[in-house]
């Protein structure tokens, strides 16, 4: 458990001589990105520099051949969709969709724009694309897991505590993506004895209502469900778990770093890395409906063992000794 790996669907990308790049005359490429996080969230500005760092790898330098232009939601969707309808009009060459939220707001506003993705979940269910294999539209990108991760986290946190009867599934009613994770939590639930009860937020007043009013009665656990709600207010969500004891498994390892007890999730970073490879097959002249989508090749699972004992909680040293980190 301690990674699942998954075989991705493109090669090593080709570097091109300089010329090949089809520069104009002032040598500056024009793209866009699209984040649902708030502008200077660490989160989102690590997303940044791994984006970055993939492209100055294959040669695009911001301020030399590219020019990126950035637009942050701060976790609002009605933001989202008026920076994906102003993006557009600019004609970017080809856009960066951070994460589903982004990438509805986008595929919404044109079908012309080349759209990149980077952390969303099952495109060919939700749409995006006809198939991995081939996209057959103008979008293309990196998946995240699967919504059988959801059975996963449930399976984790019940090692963590053996005792619980519920589960709280907090999510962001607004994200297309929360309704495939809650089925497969829903149906595992059983299984596990363990009565789920969903928890929808939008905003932090909902959020600390949903968490106080579940944790009321004992004998509970959570689920973070993906989505900016859970990225834009990770603090606020991991602070409430804490300060009423209840166990949480989180998606991703930025939780954890915010004090969460636990994580099980894909290398979220990495992803945007990956997704400046299909930024410079766009720029070179290839089509998004070409391009094969990948899927994330590398999870971590992250323990927070200050947090365990904090909630009165002793690991099994099994369990434990499975995690890829482990904070102390």
């Amino acid at each position: 458990m301690r990674r699942r790996k998954f075989v991705g669907l493109l090669g090593v990308p080709l570097l091109l001589p300089r010329h090949a790049f089809g520069q104009g005359a002032a040598g500056m490429r024009r793209i866009a990105a699209l984040f649902s996080l708030a502008e200077g969230d660490p989160e989102g500005r690590a997303r940044v520099a791994a984006f970055r760092e993939g492209l100055r790898e294959l040669g695009w330098i911001e301020g030399a051949n590219l020019q990126v232009d950035y637009r942050w939601a701060g976790g609002t969707i009605d933001r989202l969709r008026s920076h994906a309808e102003a993006l557009v009009k600019e004609e970017p060459e080809v856009v960066l969709a951070a994460a589903t939220t982004a990438l509805v707001a986008l595929k919404d506003a044109t079908r012309a724009v080349p759209i990149i993705f980077a952390q969303v979940t099952d495109p060919v269910g939700a749409g995006f694309v006809a198939s991995l294999a081939r996209p057959g539209g103008n979008i293309t990108g990196v998946t995240q897991h699967e919504f059988s991760i959801g059975a996963k986290w449930l399976e984790l946190l019940r090692q963590f505590a053996p005792t619980i009867g519920r589960l709280a599934v907090l999510f962001d009613p607004g994200n297309p993506a929360s309704a495939g994770y809650i089925q497969v939590i829903e149906a595992a639930a059983p299984s596990f004895r363990i009565d789920v009860v969903r928890a929808p937020a939008r905003d932090k007043p909902q959020i600390e209502r949903a968490i106080t009013g579940f944790a009321a009665t004992p004998g509970g656990g959570m689920v973070l469900l993906p989505g900016p709600l859970g990225s834009v207010h990770s603090a606020a969500i991991t602070a409430l778990a804490m300060r009423h004891r209840l166990p949480a498994i989180y998606p991703f390892r930025y939780h954890v770093l915010a004090g969460g007890l636990a994580s099980y999730g894909v290398d979220n970073i990495e992803l945007y890395r990956r997704a400046a490879w299909y930024v410079d097959r766009v720029l070179r002249g290839e089509k998004p409906a070409e391009l094969p989508v990948q899927n994330a090749d590398k999870f971590l699972f992250v323990v927070n063992l200050k947090s365990a004992r904090a909630i009165g909680l002793d690991p099994p040293a099994a369990l434990v000794a499975l995690a890829d980190e482990v904070i102390e």
